[in-house]
């Protein structure tokens, strides 16, 4: 059995072209990355946060020093583990991320908010264990500050989400108060994996930021805790087929309203076959 969000039903007002830009730029940092062969791990040791070198307590070998420690708490949000790191990453801050710049207006703002996030990820880690020499890298930090932010502004808002069970496929429209903080709590029950390889402490300082820092960086006339678009816990059943194809299931299909008049009613008495 699986269980995970597809999109929301929550409207924006304009196309987010620097939620787009991220992602590309993730994407083709990847891509640059699978280009490397061996020098990517050069790439991400010297473009990595590495706690130890941010702290000033150790220094890398001279061929990682790509850019001073402190830019490296920039560069290591656009690179990634693997295909399933990046897709993960890519998935959330499309569906979430859309929100929190229609929310935010200005451009400038949005990009301000997401890197303040990363960097309050990457501090948050390196706090925990100032001494470690283990590269952290990804965009998670910063898009658990959009996570964040969307519980904040859109509690109530449905996520569209899907659960399998072999062959068999529903869409739950779940609000996100419940998806984004069963998110969070995973993250807490999480944090004794020491040998798990995922920053779950990033992932809780980047979510922190972004609940802290939403209420001063979104427009004066938007709204803390809006209300839903849609009905919540609405199940739809979805072929495996459709799934090939493309799922795209409305979460709340609406039924226009047909007004007849008494002319009409008559015309459909008279004329049956019509």
């Amino acid at each position: 059995m699986f269980f995970f969000p597809l999109r929301d039903d929550n409207p924006t007002s304009k196309t987010p072209w620097v939620n787009w830009v991220i992602i590309a730029l993730c994407c083709f940092v990847f891509l640059v990355q699978l280009s490397q062969g061996s020098y990517n791990e050069v790439l991400i040791q010297g473009l990595g946060v590495t706690p130890a070198v941010l702290f000033g307590q150790n220094y890398l070998p001279f061929e990682y020093q790509l850019v001073p420690s402190w830019a490296t708490v920039l560069t290591s949000m656009f690179l990634h583990g693997g295909i399933m790191h990046l897709l993960g990453n890519i998935l959330y801050l499309w569906i979430f991320g859309d929100n929190i710049e229609d929310c935010v207006g200005s451009k400038f703002r949005y990009i301000s908010l997401y890197v303040c996030c990363g960097i309050a990820a990457a501090f948050a880690q390196s706090l925990v264990d100032p001494n470690s020499m283990i590269p952290m890298i990804g965009a998670s930090g910063a898009i658990a500050g959009m996570l964040g932010a969307y519980l904040i502004l859109h509690p109530r808002a449905n996520i569209i989400c899907l659960v399998g069970f072999f062959v068999f496929f529903r869409t739950v429209n779940v609000p996100a108060f419940l998806v984004l903080g069963g998110w969070i709590g995973l993250q807490f029950l999480n944090l004794g994996q020491v040998d798990s390889g995922v920053a779950y402490v990033a992932h809780i300082g980047g979510f922190v930021a972004g609940v802290i820092l939403i209420p001063f960086f979104k427009q004066a006339h938007v709204p803390l805790f809006d209300k839903s678009h849609s009905r919540a816990f609405k199940i739809d059943r979805v072929q495996s087929k459709d799934l090939a194809k493309g799922l795209h299931v409305p979460s709340m299909p609406r039924k226009p309203k047909e007004t007849t008049s008494t002319d009409d009613k008559n015309k459909t008495k008279r004329h049956p076959w019509a």
